[in-house]
């Protein structure tokens, strides 16, 4: 393949400036190396994983102590191995090291109100908190579970649970009842905190009768919390207000209670599409050290930073971002709907002088379709990095930002997930921004992009795999007896090696491209074909506002077959058609030209705005959606369901 062109370039001067350049050279000092550029720090880092973690350990300032003995134990077994074995550390510890006075936390909603919280505040609000829960008998190794919106609360709560060694598992409000009991009531929480409701698209979404149900389903709760967003009313039985969830005098610092590298800090979950959602478990020190490294390796974090990213409590890019507190960072937070006005996000990018500004793809692509120009109104002085995941960005979308918002900016399209709670691939502040690529591979993260034979390739598409343990594998999935579940996961495939699932490729530049998930790649003729190449191209055409493509068992064979939501009174008539299916031929090739081509009102998506593909190609073959309460947006279904019923006819 051609190498992509450089859309930002770092000058020298900056690269010799940024913290992974530092890393570089005193890793060369340390280990009497010559390690000349990032390629060979990353070569060395996969090589040499021990070395590298312990590098990391030390030059993003970890709280806490590694212990005697190795780094790394049992290296060889995937999953198995062990990392840091004798280290003692807590999570909330680390990210509650910034000077008294410092800004940590801020956080707007869409009705325009703020709080401003400084790094005092932050460690005497959770230390309150945490006397609270340890009065309430939650210890180490106890479940505490969040059904909030993204609010300061929400951090103080995980910051307090984590303090104590409990174990913090989180969804965002707009879950049904049925999603979330699907999820908290496999790991039987202790202590639920909630919020009365959310505020949305300039409308108030009651919480109190999913939380009183929801009460009465988990009966091994000892408190229920509620925090008033709406306004003081009438809370359900047995519940208490967070303003009287306190107890006499509380310290005013949190007590902080170490643990072991793999003590269990995260229950993250599946989105749950296809069936009961996973728990997946992460231990506190792979979950902290992969996003030190990620944070100030890979986005220059630090002290006088300000790091925001759009998401909600459902999504591991909260706890990603709660996280940029161990940088000392100031970390910002926003809750409600982000294209209602459409510059709300940017109106607070600017006003609150972000450096590093976190959003969806998906986002992105929206403000470019209405031709937002947030250069042109908005100070963006202070903003140096833009960072895209939840699907891979566009190459257009790239030239958009760097048109309509910044020349001089790091976009960073970034990959990983949930299951890992970080990512493979992400960006750099020490390399050249490519249209449509991802800068890189993760340092420590031997990722790789295999062939259907197991066989790494460069320049061709694969499955995108990891070949060698990394700190922040899952400890193992919850209620998962000798790990069976967890290995059929990830480990089926290609035994002894991390499939993650995605359909991807290695360019010769060094850079990586998504070009969607496995499971859903498209099998024409028998050529493998994924989705994002598609997406591509459609996403380009004016009257298309997002769409979806998935492939139909088809007398014998499969046909590709594509959804387009258009513009407001745009109509799908043969002139579209034939468009569309000439820049599919043109721009990707023959075998990528969907057989049908369907107009339908809304897209199926998850919680965190992801669309599934997997739903509508289910219901094209005639088979049941499972777990339609994973869904934001489960009435989207219907159209797919007619369409489908009109094509089985």
């Amino acid at each position: 393949m051609n190498e992509a062109p450089v859309l930002w370039q770092p000058s020298a001067q900056a690269i010799s400036g940024t913290r992974v350049d530092g890393f570089r050279r005193l890793v060369n000092e340390r280990h009497h190396l010559d390690l000349a550029d990032h390629e060979a720090l990353w070569q060395w880092s996969v090589t040499e994983p021990a070395a590298f973690w312990a590098e990391v350990w030390d030059f993003c300032g970890v709280v806490g102590e590694t212990g005697k003995g190795p780094v790394l134990e049992d290296a060889a077994l995937m999953p198995g191995a062990r990392w840091f074995p004798a280290a003692r550390l807590n999570y909330a510890e680390n990210l509650l090291q910034g000077d008294d006075e410092a800004e940590a936390l801020v956080f707007r909603g869409e009705d325009g109100r703020s709080v401003h919280l400084t790094w005092a505040d932050l460690r005497r609000r959770t230390a309150a908190v945490a006397a609270a829960l340890a009065a309430d008998g939650v210890g180490p190794g106890d479940r505490v579970a969040g059904f909030m919106p993204n609010l300061p609360e929400t951090v103080i709560a995980m910051l307090a649970t984590s303090s104590l060694g409990a174990v913090w598992s989180s969804c965002s409000p707009d879950f049904g009842l049925q999603g979330v009991r699907d999820r908290f009531s496999q790991i039987e929480p202790k202590v639920l905190f909630a919020a009365d409701g959310y505020l949305y698209g300039g409308k108030a979404h009651d919480s109190l009768a999913t939380v009183a149900r929801l009460r009465d389903d988990l009966p091994q709760l000892a408190r229920c919390v509620i925090v008033p967003f709406l306004g003081d009313r009438e809370l359900p039985a047995a519940a208490v207000a967070w303003d009287d969830y306190t107890v006499p005098k509380p310290p005013a610092v949190p007590v902080y209670h170490r643990a072991g590298f793999d003590h269990p800090l995260f229950i993250m979950f599946s989105s749950g599409t296809t069936g009961l959602p996973k728990c997946m478990v992460h231990g506190a020190g792979g979950t902290l050290l992969q996003h030190l490294k990620e944070h100030q390796l890979h986005g220059d974090l630090g002290p006088g930073d300000r790091l925001f990213y759009f998401t909600t409590c459902g999504w591991m890019m909260w706890n990603w971002l709660v996280s940029g507190l161990a940088s000392r960072a100031t970390v910002l937070l926003f809750d409600g709907h982000p294209l209602e006005p459409r510059r709300r996000l940017w109106d607070f990018v600017a006003d609150e002088g972000v450096t590093t500004f976190g959003t969806s793809a998906r986002y992105l692509g929206v403000c470019a379709k209405e031709g937002l120009e947030p250069g042109r109104d908005h100070d963006l002085s202070r903003l140096d990095s833009i960072l895209s995941t939840g699907s891979p960005l566009a190459p257009d979308t790239f030239d958009w930002v760097y048109r309509a918002v910044k020349q001089d900016l790091r976009l960073s399209s970034i990959s990983g997930g949930t299951d890992i709670i970080s990512c493979f691939a992400l960006g750099s502040p020490v390399l050249p921004v490519r249209r449509g690529e991802l800068q890189c591979r993760g340092l420590g993260m031997d990722v790789a992009v295999w062939n259907d034979a197991g066989q790494p390739v460069i320049g061709a598409k694969g499955e995108l795999v990891c070949t060698t343990p990394f700190p922040s594998m899952p400890t193992g999935f919850w209620n998962d007896p000798g790990g069976v579940r967890y290995r059929r996961a990830y480990f089926e495939r290609f035994p002894g090696v991390w499939h993650h699932g995605d359909y991807a490729e290695l360019t010769p530049s060094g850079g990586v491209v998504i070009h969607g998930r496995s499971d859903t790649v498209l099998n024409p003729g028998g050529v493998r074909i994924g989705t994002g190449e598609i997406y591509r191209v459609v996403d380009r055409e004016p009257d298309v506002v997002e769409c979806l493509v998935v492939g139909q068992r088809y007398r014998g064979d499969v046909r590709v077959v594509l959804f387009v939501v258009l513009q407001p009174d745009q109509l799908l008539d043969r002139e579209l058609e034939d468009r569309l299916r000439h820049r599919i031929r043109t721009e990707a090739t023959p075998r990528h030209v969907p057989a049908l081509i369907f107009q339908v009102p809304d897209l199926p998506r998850t919680i965190s705005g992801k669309t599934v593909e997997t739903a509508v190609a289910r219901i094209l073959h005639g088979e049941p959606v499972e777990n339609t309460d994973a869904l934001a947006n489960p009435q989207a279904l219907e159209s797919f369901r007619r369409l489908a019923a009109g094509l089985a006819r």
